[in-house]
């Protein structure tokens, strides 16, 4: 039997409403996979080994009392420490908030405790979701599971060590610049960054106000999905919560398959734009036939080139990053790590006709980007075009090789739906990624997509050795 840990949620959730697996039993395998592990990974900064066992023999009782409230009733949960939790600490990974203990849920806390998840701890993040890795903060950053002493991407760091590991089922990251999806390509797992607004950011510590998406960080999109027929939703407590009352069935859509859809492809950006090494161009490659064997129609897609969307998001960026926290970077500029504050900081260099006019191109790029995808259903292109950097490498050059080969910004300036998964490893053992975006509101295609290309490549079936 597969061990518990690596259950993912759709198997976990099967098992548990055949009478076969125990909310106890997976949320002990779970803590003790934690328990063994967390002290060499660091991604969790907080583990609630009490509560989430206590939660756990209540969801089984409910469960064999006839009572399951659905496909995740006792499912185990981790939450990136930027997710408010009623009475549990939540810090940002920052020593500014390290004694902060919030009084209510987030939105998406509160609707998965709803649906009966479990949650067994917090997991550990850049600092407010931006500063890292770095040393000189209260938690040493996540380390990736596939090779010691390789960087897990970030900002949801502890999110994709815990997933590839095998230390909790499900987690949800954020996602302002990449922040699901660069740690998804660098641990091998599938990051889905929804349609700006769907999952509402109420109760979530910001970054950047028109840039910011929560979303799903899972073994398998379908996983995700389950994820998300959880929390998408209109949220009055969220200004910029665009679902549907509605919203589709993501999972059940999932069995629809590819065939006749058209993919475009987005080339330049791992072919002119980024160096990609030979093997992330090759997993591409080799991915793209696998779409067409699946009987999808592929196509070209012209995109502008991936240095005007990454200058556009990174002023907008900057500018609303600096707005959230200039009371502290004014009062207590020492509080903050030196690259958190070396990158915040840099927004106050920046004018009111900077942003103005970023603005403006990102309405520009919004137009051309809609126009673009008019014929076809979903594009395809690289996510992170080289395998995940040493962590002494980013301390010394964290911004080149931290951002330098990923493909990320132009899903946030658009807001459109935008998922990572695994297309196979480097010589090095190392994972590599493709990325599958579509127009916003458009998830459901993203995410059959994405599901058809996981159940057809095989790469689901390897573990990081530890």
């Amino acid at each position: 039997m597969t061990d518990l840990h690596y259950l993912t949620v759709a198997d976990a959730s099967r098992r548990i409403a055949k009478g076969r697996l125990s909310p106890v039993d997976l949320v002990d395998a779970s803590l003790d996979r934690i328990a063994e592990l967390n002290k060499k990974l660091h991604a969790f900064v907080l583990v609630l080994a009490d509560d989430a066992r206590k939660a756990a023999r209540k969801a089984h009782g409910q469960i064999k009392a006839g009572r399951r409230i659905g496909p995740l009733h006792g499912i185990p949960l981790g939450l990136k420490d930027i997710y408010s939790t009623r009475g549990i600490r939540t810090t940002a990974h920052s020593k500014v908030l390290l004694r902060n203990v919030p009084k209510s849920d987030s939105t998406v806390a509160a609707k998965l405790g709803a649906a009966g998840m479990v949650l067994v701890g917090k997991l550990a993040t850049h600092e407010f979701a931006t500063g890292g890795p770095a040393k000189d903060l209260p938690f040493p950053p996540a380390v990736n599971p596939w090779k010691e002493g390789h960087f897990t991407g970030g900002s949801s760091s502890g999110s994709g060590a815990a997933i590839a590991a095998g230390l909790v089922t499900a987690t949800m990251g954020s996602d302002t610049s990449g922040s699901i999806r660069g740690p998804s390509a660098f641990c091998g797992i599938a990051g889905f960054k929804p349609t700006y607004g769907l999952v509402s950011r109420a109760g979530v510590y910001p970054l950047s106000f028109s840039l910011d998406h929560c979303g799903p960080m899972t073994w398998t999109l379908e996983d995700g999905a389950m994820l998300l027929d959880a929390v998408a939703g209109p949220d009055t407590a969220d200004p910029a919560s665009s679902a549907p009352e509605k919203p589709p069935g993501y999972t059940r859509a999932l069995k629809d398959g590819i065939r006749g859809m058209r993919v475009g492809i987005v080339r330049r950006f791992y072919e002119k734009d980024v160096e990609a090494t030979r093997e992330a161009r090759k997993a591409i490659e080799e991915a793209l036939l696998v779409l067409k064997k699946l009987g999808a129609r592929l196509v070209d897609v012209q995109l502008p080139a991936l240095a005007e969307w990454d200058a556009c998001c990174r002023v907008i960026l900057q500018a609303e990053a600096y707005a959230i926290h200039e009371k502290d970077l004014r009062t207590r500029p020492h509080i903050f790590a030196r690259v958190t504050r070396e990158r915040l900081l840099s927004g106050a260099m920046l004018s009111a006709a900077d942003y103005i006019q970023a603005l403006r191109r990102r309405s520009q790029l919004c137009r051309i980007y809609d126009e673009a995808l008019a014929k076809v259903d979903v594009i395809v292109t690289g996510c992170s075009l080289a395998p995940a950097p040493t962590l002494d490498e980013l301390y010394e050059l964290p911004s080149v090789l931290g951002r330098g080969r990923l493909v990320m910004t132009p899903f946030n300036i658009t807001g459109a739906p935008a998922a990572s998964v695994c297309a196979g490893f480097s010589k090095d053992g190392l994972p590599l990624s493709l990325q599958i975006a579509a127009k916003p509101h458009d998830d459901v295609l993203v995410l059959r997509a994405g599901h058809a290309y996981e159940q057809a490549a095989g790469w689901r079936d390897r573990r990081p050795e530890l």
